[in-house]
């Protein structure tokens, strides 16, 4: 049945959100601190004055809390709507409004006004188009440098299709960080996102390295979706092989009952063994716990490793920012 209003549910049939076993307790090692206090108020109120979105409050962020207190946040652009429907995402979906063009310049205004050191810029898909809404990264990240000298840029983008012409309308504009993520091993595409394939997953990927070996490459995974530890490791290799500079490995944490449900959670051994497992294959760096996300320790990424930020700023703007 085709879908008349945006929803959060990822399930067929709402019987099927009963019929799932009871959610599995978290263990002593995850938690997650709720959102509060006057820096994140502030940043909230902020959103809602230039009517734009957070991934960190779309997508139920665990560090949402902990980023927001600190002024930091990842804006999510071209709506609140996605043309697809992966599993355990809790962004809405449905048929999505136009495109609107003057968004950027609303984003680059909020970067400006919280005085950003690093921005991330991540987006719904918009299957629609058949450049999957790449000019709108093209301008944001041009216009955040106008506006904010110095910040750094992360885009975390989709795959759009696989498309070559789009990812180079976004390489073009040189961010500091190409981010877009796996998710999960090749197996659990068709559950867990049912429109993604892992070949665009790779073109996007290894065509970015190719369009600009500088601009570094990020990919990341959750755990906990049925996958086994060899198939997470044979991913984290094609990752590598593809060129891929950093790797981000976290806990999948389900949204609802109306999500994917988790089959279990891995251990803080378990992360370890995989972040030395990604180091020994050549990453650069790699992020590997219950509570890591894509973004996550994104601004230190840039300062320790981006050859495109010493170009734009020199090497005074490589230095560490202060602990928090």
């Amino acid at each position: 049945m085709p879908i008349t209003e945006p929803t959060r549910d990822r399930l067929s049939r709402p019987d099927e959100a009963q019929a799932q076993p009871r959610p599995l307790r978290r263990p002593d090692w995850i938690r997650v601190r709720a959102p509060g206090g006057e820096t994140y108020e502030r940043l909230r109120e902020l959103m809602r004055s230039k009517t734009l979105h957070t991934v960190c409050e779309e997508a139920m962020c665990p560090n949402m809390g902990e980023c927001w207190g600190h002024g930091t946040a990842t804006f999510l652009m071209m709506g609140d709507v996605c043309t697809r429907t992966c599993g355990f995402c809790d962004i809405k979906h449905g048929r999505p409004a136009p495109l609107d063009f003057t968004e950027p310049e609303r984003v680059a205004q909020a970067v400006k006004s919280m005085n950003l050191r690093h921005a991330v810029i991540t987006s719904v898909n918009r299957d629609e188009r058949p450049d999957g809404g790449a000019p709108i990264f093209a301008m944001v990240i041009r216009r955040i440098r106008e506006l904010q000298p110095g910040c750094s840029i992360e885009v975390l983008i989709p795959d759009f299709k696989g498309s070559r012409e789009a990812l180079q309308i976004v390489m073009e504009a040189r961010p500091e960080i190409l981010n877009h993520n796996v998710e999960t091993v090749p197996r659990l595409f068709k559950k867990v996102q049912p429109q993604d394939n892992y070949a665009w997953t790779r073109a996007t990927l290894s065509n970015a390295k190719e369009l600009d070996p500088e601009v570094l490459t990020k990919s990341g995974l959750m755990l906990g979706l049925g996958e086994e530890l060899d198939e997470v490791k044979a991913v984290i290799a094609d990752l590598r092989s593809w060129g891929v500079d950093i790797l981000t490995i976290g806990q999948y944490l389900q949204p609802s009952r109306k999500h994917l449900p988790i089959e279990r959670y891995y251990t803080l051994e378990e992360f370890q063994e995989i972040r030395e497992y990604a180091l020994g294959l050549g990453f650069k760096w790699a992020e590997c716990g219950p509570l890591v996300r894509s973004s996550y320790h994104a601004e230190e990424q840039v300062r320790a490793l981006s050859v495109v930020h010493r170009k734009l700023y020199g090497d005074a703007a490589m230095q560490a920012p202060p602990s928090a």
